[in-house]
């Protein structure tokens, strides 16, 4: 009877952390007051953009990642739609409903573009035609990555599988220990050369796409704390490679670099930003929690500069496009920052709803997709 009770509130314990931990996350907990979102101040454009194209996919409620390739925009709904866009003009190359709600997505090499649907299945799409799906074991909230024509698929108990691009077949799995708590965000997935480099937990890991292998893994950060709660660690896209480097955020705790052909830290620095990153062979550039942007020198770690302009805007990672930081917020505006020191260089509306990921880069264009489901192509001049 006492080991049923025990076991009983240790249940009753993780249940409780998980709904505190739910709590905090959407800000909700305690009833306490969100800060008043900083107000926008007039702006002056010093870098001009105009709206060029707008296309629509239906409201995103997932963590959605948008992928470009091959002068194409793979781009999905909650619902189950899938589309891949041409980038200069926005207009659909194919379109398909895959009548099962989506929990992730879209990876695509520009041929292949694969998703992951709620029902925990892999779902891979060419030319418009559903080609195979297949059964995963745990929930996926990672975009599958495509590749070498294989997907490789990022799930929540800290799995990595490969699958065949052609058949589905599944060609190895991954197999990490999982933890009591995760994260509804996406992780981190991505090829450095021949090794795919992975999240997993608070390390970046580094593994042979042909069968699985651990060639090297480094941590960026370390659990800490005494329960569940305090000791969830898991790394957030997206990340900044430049060749080697490859530079990742773990959730509200440090951010660090990786040299991905040794397998070895560069340098970690405490960090306490919920969103990715991006930058170049000189600066990082994130978001911090409560919506101040920094950038770090990606050398060694050292701050740049760091602004408040934009504080408790609800702000997406930031994408570095030219001379400009662009970064989404929760009322639906691309906020164009100096890459230099964070001033204001312009400000681009949408449809009013929160900016559902990081912009995108295709070629000279810009691109936003909006809660609402409206897509956004803007070209800078």
């Amino acid at each position: 009877m006492k080991f049923k009770l025990n076991r009983l509130l240790l249940q009753l314990g993780r249940a409780l952390a998980a709904i505190l931990f739910v709590a905090t996350l959407s800000g909700c907990f305690g009833g306490a007051v969100k800060p008043k979102p900083t107000e926008l101040q007039p702006v002056t454009p010093s870098v001009t953009a105009r709206q060029i194209w707008t296309a629509s996919i239906g409201p995103v409620k997932f963590p959605l990642q948008t992928t470009v390739a091959a002068g194409t925009l793979a781009v999905a709904g909650s619902d189950g739609t899938l589309a891949l866009l041409d980038t200069q003009t926005g207009r659909d190359l194919w379109r398909v409903a895959l009548a099962t709600p989506l929990a992730a997505g879209v990876g695509s090499d520009g041929k292949l573009t694969a998703v992951v649907s709620r029902e925990n299945e892999v779902i891979a799409v060419q030319d418009g035609r559903e080609i195979w799906r297949q059964k995963l074991n745990a929930q996926v909230f990672t975009s599958p990555f495509v590749a070498g024509g294989r997907v490789f698929v990022l799930a929540a108990d800290r799995s990595v599988g490969a699958f065949d691009g052609r058949s589905g077949s599944r060609l190895w799995t991954q197999q990490r220990p999982s933890e009591p708590l995760v994260l509804h965000q996406s992780g981190v997935i991505l090829a450095v050369g021949d090794t795919l480099v992975v999240g997993l937990a608070g390390r970046l890991a580094g593994l042979n796409p042909a069968n699985g292998s651990v060639r090297w893994e480094v941590p960026i950060a370390s659990p800490r704390g005494i329960n569940d709660v305090e000791r969830l660690v898991d790394l957030i896209g997206p990340v900044s490679r430049h060749d080697d480097s490859v530079c990742a955020r773990a959730y509200q705790a440090s951010i660090g670099c990786v040299n991905a052909a040794r397998g070895s830290l560069v340098w970690a620095k405490p960090a306490a930003g919920v969103e990715g990153l991006s930058g170049d062979d000189r600066m990082l550039f994130g978001t911090e929690s409560d919506g101040t942007v920094v950038s770090w020198r990606r050398s060694d770690g050292e701050l740049g500069w760091t602004t408040d302009r934009l504080r408790y805007r609800g702000l997406t990672a930031p994408l570095l496009a030219g001379r400009s930081l662009a970064i989404g917020d929760a009322t639906g505006f691309i906020h164009l920052l100096s890459r230099e020191d964070g001033s204001l260089l312009n400000r681009l509306a949408t449809d009013g709803s929160r900016i559902a990921a990081a912009p995108v880069l295709a070629g000279d264009k810009l691109i936003a997709v909006t809660r609402n489901g409206n897509v956004y192509g803007f070209q800078p001049e």
